[in-house]
């Protein structure tokens, strides 16, 4: 068996569509936010303005995170040094874990070490606590929530998205003493728009069922604490689970839910994506903590994040964009070509200093390729005047390259 040659021609398969992801090698500065240093493949190194983040309100260059997790380091060391079962809990991660369940009101919260973990790790679990479990999913839930339904090997059915009424037809041709879970986001981060957290707890209630949402991309953003959709719309009280992240707003890394205290120990207790991974660093818990506590009272850099993303979606409006309709902070330009796409941020990065990722299948369905920007509260408006001219300058050089017109890109 040839098996180099079959993983060659994967990688060849891939690059063949357009959609083969480079990685940009990148080294941010402390405290200048969103500039960075960036590496080419030849080895030249320039400065970047970086449009593309999770680092949504720049905490990850925040002072009152990193000086806690250096005293953190001090303190007690590197690593946890054992699973949280085995020696890695320290009294880091239970502060965490109270300051997170105090975020969204509820009596427990349990960290992981990814939002992904996280996901993964709660939803195929529920399957094992709750026995013929069928679990009702949004067809454009994330890769991990997926990951989860597909592990939980029990009965499931994906809804069309956002759509209440064909939830509403599956959970009422459903057994009416099954146990059911409805999984759903709150901001969609591809696309920028909002689950019906309402409507779906509606029916949560009608049908019996527990409800499951996703807040990575709305956990530091939204709500007057910074809980998330849920908390602004005055719904978390609502909502059975809450999953998070601690890698995009809150500038660190690591995942977490928060719900109800039996259900946080069940799945302490059954979890295997919990029970066999170390502990995240006692200095991640650390900062993390530090970035939710802060965020819980700084109402006013919300509110300057979303001014950056709605005056970010003007301007490229205002210049002939085709920007994607979204009513969060998610600012996507649809491309419609991955070619396309990816020429139009090489030539981004390697003439004008500018980093945004390309966003292909599989991350997004083919034809629907697209750039997405995420603006923070530090980026400028000189900034945005740089882009909106390089990107005029690259989308007609692309054009011509490729012959992928940008009104193609418009009518889409």
């Amino acid at each position: 068996m040839d098996y180099r040659g079959k993983f060659e021609a994967a990688v060849r398969r891939v690059k063949a569509e357009g959609r083969y992801r480079v990685f940009a090698d990148l080294l941010r500065r402390k405290g200048e936010f969103p500039t960075a240093r960036w590496r080419s493949p030849e080895g030249n190194t320039s400065d970047v303005t970086v449009w593309c983040s999770n680092d949504y309100l720049g905490m990850g260059q925040s002072p009152c995170v990193s000086e806690t997790m250096k005293a953190a380091i001090d303190d007690v060391g590197s690593g946890a040094g054992g699973t949280r079962n085995i020696s890695g809990t320290t009294h880091y991660h239970v502060e965490l874990e109270t300051s997170l369940a105090d975020l969204h009101k509820k009596d427990d919260a349990l960290l992981f070490t990814s939002g992904y973990v996280a996901n993964e790790a709660t939803i195929s679990t529920l399957a094992r606590i709750l026995p013929g479990l069928i679990i009702f999913s949004d067809e454009l839930n994330h890769a991990s929530m997926i990951a989860g339904v597909r592990g939980a090997r029990t009965e499931k059915h994906v809804f069309r998205h956002n759509d209440l009424e064909h939830l509403e037809a599956l959970l009422a041709a459903a057994p009416s003493d099954a146990p059911k879970v409805i999984a759903f986001e709150s901001v969609y981060s591809m696309d920028g728009d909002i689950g019906p957290i309402e409507g779906i707890c509606d029916l949560a209630d009608k049908y019996d069922a527990l409800t499951y949402i996703d807040e990575v991309h709305a956990v530091g953003l939204y709500g007057l604490r910074g809980a998330g959709i849920a908390e602004r719309d005055g719904l978390m009280h609502r909502v059975d689970i809450i999953e998070g992240t601690l890698g995009k707003a809150f500038g660190v890394v690591g995942g977490y839910i928060a719900a109800d205290g039996a259900i946080v120990d069940a799945i302490r207790s059954t979890a295997p994506g919990f029970i066999f991974t170390t502990a995240l660093p006692p200095a991640v818990a650390a900062g993390a903590r530090a970035s939710v506590e802060y965020l819980k009272s700084a109402h006013s850099l919300r509110e300057k994040h979303q001014e950056r993303a709605a005056t970010l979606k003007t301007r490229l409006s205002d210049a002939g964009f085709p920007v994607m309709p979204s009513v969060t902070h998610i600012v996507p330009i649809h491309v419609g070509d991955p070619v396309l796409c990816k020429r139009i941020t090489d030539m981004l990065l390697d003439d004008h200093g500018i980093y945004v990722q390309p966003i292909n299948y599989p991350t997004v369905p083919k034809g629907t390729e697209r750039l997405r920007l995420t603006p923070t509260p530090l980026h400028t408006d000189e900034m945005f005047d740089q882009l909106v001219l390089a990107l005029e300058d690259v989308w007609a050089r692309a054009e011509e390259q490729t012959g992928v017109s940008r009104a193609s890109s418009l009518e889409a």
